[in-house]
This record gives structure tokens, C-alpha cells and sequence, in this order.
């Protein structure tokens, strides 16, 4: 058994997380959307805070992820603004969109997260797979996991508002850093 501190390889190269406190590390971390409107793509990205508790067992683990909604960014000021007005996201309202897992399953493709994502005020059930990465890390060094899930949300959860060509799915990758919580 291979060990890294926080982080042990089991033969076959699954890993396994030690159990404790993460914080995701908002520098590295965010969530990127990507929709079709008027027939044109439009990708934008918000950044990331939050925690997970790794608990043994590993699927009774939890996470709390947040970003605030004025921060979404596409490159396009005019847009960002629109998006994060009273007919989208209405980031003065409603500051914060959340997702927070209920139950993590193991499935033949690695593991999925089930939980609640919050926009709006409003909860809606959602589950995401989620892909884990282990980078190379040198002795002294903290451990770290990035973790990346993807999700396809219903655009409606976003705005009531009919706009010309806005397709209904909406699709998101998150990618975050785990470090220990010191």
C-alpha cells in the first residue's frame, strides 16, 4: 500500500481518502456553465468555496459547496450584468447558489454524489459523477484532490423569462481543489 499524508493508494490504485475536514480552495476552484443562446454558444464560470467531511465510511461523506452569484464571468461585461440581474440569477437577492450532498454511491464508473443544489432560493435534487485526481505530491508537501463532477441543469431553474433561442439544458463542470483543514 502506497501511503501520501491524508491519502493512501490501495492495490489496484483506488485511493482512499483519509477521514477529516477539507476546504476547497476558492484560488483553484470553480463551476463552468455552458448554454446555447440564439443559437450561439455562451460559457461563463463562477468561482468556488466550500467544505467536505470525509467520513469512514467514505459514503457517508458530505460536501457544502457555494459561489456567489455576482461573480459569474463570461468575458462579456454587458452579459455578466444580465446574468446576474433581477431576470436571471438576481445575485442581489438571492447572493448565493449551493449544492450539499446527501449520499455519495460507488458506481462501476467511480462515484456519484446526490444532493440538493440551491438557486434562487429553491432546491432542486441533484446527482453528479464525480472524477478524482491524486497529483503528485513531494514529501513535506499538504495533500491535495481535485475533484470534477459535471451535471446538466434545467434552465428554467435559472430564469421564468422566455429568451429567443435559450436552449433548456444548461450544462456544468465543477472542478475543485481539496486541501486539509489546518
Amino acid at each position: 500500500m502506497t501511503t501520501t499524508p491524508g491519502i493512501q493508494l490501495q492495490p489496484g490504485g483506488q485511493p482512499r481518502l483519509a477521514a477529516g475536514s477539507w476546504r476547497v480552495d476558492p484560488a483553484q476552484s470553480q463551476a463552468s456553465f455552458a448554454a446555447r443562446v440564439a443559437g450561439r454558444p455562451v460559457r461563463g464560470r463562477l468561482p468556488l468555496t466550500g467544505g467536505v467531511l470525509i467520513a469512514e465510511p467514505i459514503e457517508d461523506s458530505t460536501a457544502r459547496l457555494a459561489a456567489r452569484a455576482s461573480a459569474v464571468s463570461t468575458g462579456s461585461g454587458v452579459l455578466d450584468r444580465l446574468l446576474t440581474g433581477p431576470g436571471f440569477l438576481d445575485a442581489g437577492a438571492f447572493p448565493e447558489i449551493t449544492f450539499r450532498s446527501e449520499r455519495l454511491t460507488r458506481i462501476p464508473a467511480g462515484w456519484r454524489a446526490v444532493g440538493r443544489l440551491q438557486v434562487k432560493n429553491t432546491e432542486y435534487d441533484l446527482a453528479c459523477q464525480l472524477d478524482l485526481d491524486l497529483p503528485g505530491a513531494r514529501p513535506g508537501d499538504l495533500p491535495r484532490i481535485i475533484i470534477a463532477s459535471s451535471w446538466v441543469i434545467d434552465s428554467r431553474w435559472v430564469t421564468t423569462q422566455w429568451v429567443p433561442g435559450l436552449g433548456r439544458r444548461i450544462v456544468m463542470t465543477c472542478s475543485f481543489y481539496l486541501e486539509p483543514e489546518m
